[in-house]
């Protein structure tokens, strides 16, 4: 536990009521040796807590909730249902393993290892002292350059290497975003059904998070004008929605960026896995149409490299990245400087390029025949509607509602779906399976894998 964990806890305690004005807190000695960490970490807690005036230091006599604080009571959160605790571990542990069907992971078995290797033997021998000093706050400049590039020319992001921010994921990149320029008060609208891992992240570090309804044309933007002209934000994933993989129209695109003008809206565009579309009909960013610099766009390596690549980016607008700056200087650490130099390698000299397009035509393939195998298997009881690209199918259930039942028979089996309906954040839900196709290789692999629930499957959905 670090110092900033002691101060939240303290701050947060204090919010709730469970420390009241003029209690006496715990020593420095003591609360250090029952925490186990160095009584430098909660001295430097209690400075903060005492400089923003939650704590005051009375000396010999002990330290003591400030008298003069007056706050108004923050609403007890309700502890967590027993499905949302056991399901968060659940899906939690799902990502760990190496089944089947498995949800945003590329195709590892055909990235170019050799290269890579290559590379990274390459940029290791040229390392120098320099490089042994702090990494980049704001990312390794050559790094940034190569990402604005690929952004102007594959996305229709105009941007230049200064508003390229370099994070660890993309729960950094939300993090770092609201870290820099939210409010606690301001209103976060996020969409229903979402990426089910943002939206856990949110609701524990966004007070005011609110929702709007997704249908096959993506976010109603209707809905946003009606119920959420003072939204501060707006979370979105325009290319493919996490997770219903519908793209938000052109239309409701114009609408959308209108209605974030008008009322002063940061759209924080999610573009996960806009690189794989299957037509030529390529699906531009959002961000690509902002004239008026409301879109705040990110975007992983997770998804078009590897997951333990852990490597991010935020294409901050113009009057923003200064506060970015700011923000990167007090919170951020930078990544690991190596990752970075070989990443910047493998981007400038096309070898990206060259896996993407390679990539767009295996998932192709790959989700036709995972597509395929699932209608022919279980096609009176799943409805599927594919979309231009993506990663994953959604199989809506045609007539049952049981479909974390039938994930969990599923995963008992090593399938690693995901139930639709815990997507959704309100009670008005969709049910059926969301299933990764990226890594499944043959016809005979998804036959074989999806015949294994069957009886169990065939059981519960005909109850």
């Amino acid at each position: 536990m670090g110092y900033k964990d002691i101060y939240e806890l303290f701050k947060n305690r204090i919010h709730e009521g469970a420390f009241n004005p003029g209690e006496r807190v715990p020593s420095i000695r003591n609360l250090a040796e029952e925490l186990g960490v160095a009584k430098r970490t909660v001295e430097t807690a209690y400075d903060i807590l005492i400089g923003e005036g939650y704590l005051i230091s009375r000396g010999p006599k002990g330290t003591i909730v400030n008298p003069d604080l007056h706050i108004d009571l923050a609403p007890r959160k309700e502890a967590p249902t027993p499905f949302e605790d056991s399901d968060l571990r659940k899906i939690i542990d799902l990502r760990d393993t190496n089944g089947l069907f498995r949800l945003g992971v590329p195709s590892l078995d055909e990235f170019p290892y050799k290269k890579w290797l290559l590379l990274c033997g390459r940029v290791a021998r040229s390392m120098t002292v320099a490089d042994m000093a702090h990494p980049p706050v704001m990312g390794y400049q050559p790094l940034r350059e190569a990402i604005a590039n690929y952004l102007n020319i594959s996305r229709g992001v105009t941007c230049s290497l200064a508003q390229i921010y370099i994070t660890s994921g993309y729960k950094s990149c939300l993090r770092l975003i609201l870290q820099a320029i939210s409010l606690s008060k301001d209103k976060v609208v996020f969409e229903d059904p979402g990426y089910f891992f943002a939206h856990k992240l949110l609701k524990r570090i966004v007070p005011n998070l609110h929702y709007v309804p997704v249908d096959s044309q993506g976010v109603i933007v209707d809905y946003l004008e009606k119920h959420h002209k003072d939204a501060k934000f707006l979370i979105t994933t325009p290319s493919h929605q996490s997770p219903l993989t519908v793209s938000l129209s052109l239309p409701r695109r114009h609408k959308m960026l209108e209605w974030a003008r008008k009322n002063d809206v940061w759209i924080i565009e999610d573009d996960y896995d806009g690189e794989f579309h299957f037509t030529k009909n390529v699906i531009p960013a959002l961000k690509s149409l902002d004239t008026s610099d409301r879109v705040i766009y990110t975007g992983t390596f997770s998804k078009t490299i590897m997951p333990s690549l852990r490597t991010a980016y935020i294409v901050v607008p113009k009057e923003l990245v200064a506060k970015f700056r700011e923000t990167t200087e007090i919170t951020e650490t930078g990544l690991a400087l190596l990752p970075q130099k070989i990443l910047a390698s493998f981007i400038s000299e096309g070898h990206f390029f060259k896996h993407l397009k390679r990539m767009r035509s295996l998932y192709k393939s790959r989700r036709k025949l995972v597509f395929d195998a699932i209608n022919r298997i279980y096609g009176d009881y799943f409805d599927l509607n594919l979309q231009d690209g993506g990663m994953h199918i959604v199989a809506l259930l045609k007539r049952s509602t049981q479909d974390i039942k039938l994930s969990d028979i599923w995963q008992s089996h090593n399938l690693q779906v995901f139930p639709l309906s815990i997507w959704h954040a309100q009670n008005q839900k969709r049910y059926g399976l969301v299933i990764g196709y990226t890594n499944i290789k043959s016809e005979e692999e998804a036959l074989s894998a999806l015949r294994l629930p069957y009886k169990e499957t065939i059981q519960l959905l005909s109850e």
